[in-house]
């Protein structure tokens, strides 16, 4: 399939490849559920959508019109299903285990001002969670998620949670998964990764678009 839109019109005069010619990977967080408008750690935690959320999440589906991918990839958490069904795109997409959100453990349903009161030093992206994930086992999955994307040689559309495509972003520009909290996303939002001249320079080509969000009072927790 071709992969028209959200690209670069530069071309590399050196090997005449041009950028709009290199695979995309497009990101999708949620649309909003409970916890993410409280601001709660939602990370196995199998939550629905709020009706603002669905709203959302369609919205993010006309964003997508006219985009054509040739995989499509979900978290098997309901928020991440329903956001890719009401996009569109549940009959094509394949669930991936891989996609899940951080496991916060003893953190799953804190809010941070909460942890905070007990451990005022604690961050996410440095320190993990007790009884879940760190941020190296987090960007393990990220690592596998990108192989096969990578491999696909093609324009791939992923739907996942906030915190886990924060680390997907960083390891695919080759960072440490702690680099992951530079990238702020907000839910429903729309992120594209690419290349600038060719498959050894990735690069962000667009992050946390919310245009065709209708009003986003999420955090971006």
């Amino acid at each position: 399939m071709g992969a028209p839109g959200i690209e670069s019109q530069h071309r590399n005069q050196g090997n005449g490849i041009s950028t709009k010619q290199l695979p995309l990977v497009d990101l999708a967080r949620h649309g909003e559920t409970a916890w993410s408008l409280s601001g709660q750690h939602t990370g196995r935690t199998d939550l629905p959508l709020t009706e603002h959320g669905e709203q959302n999440a369609r919205a993010l589906g006309e964003r997508l019109s006219g985009l054509n991918f040739e995989l499509v990839f979900t978290s098997p958490l309901q928020r991440a299903r329903r956001t890719c069904e009401l996009a569109g795109f549940g009959a094509v997409a394949d669930i991936d285990p891989d996609l899940l959100e951080w496991n916060y453990g003893e953190y799953e349903g804190l809010r941070s001002d909460e942890i905070h009161a007990v451990r005022p030093d604690w961050q996410l992206f440095r320190d993990g969670c007790p009884g879940g994930e760190s941020p190296e086992q987090v960007g393990a999955r990220c690592d596998r998620v990108l192989s096969r994307v990578r491999a696909a040689q093609a324009r791939v559309l992923l739907f996942s949670s906030g915190h886990f495509l924060r680390v997907l972003a960083a390891r695919w520009m080759g960072l440490e998964p702690g680099a992951g909290r530079f990238f702020v996303l907000s839910t429903a939002s729309l992120s594209t990764l690419g290349y600038e001249h060719n498959l050894s320079q990735p690069v962000i080509q667009m992050w946390n678009d919310t245009r065709h969000v209708v009003t986003d009072h999420d955090p971006a927790r």
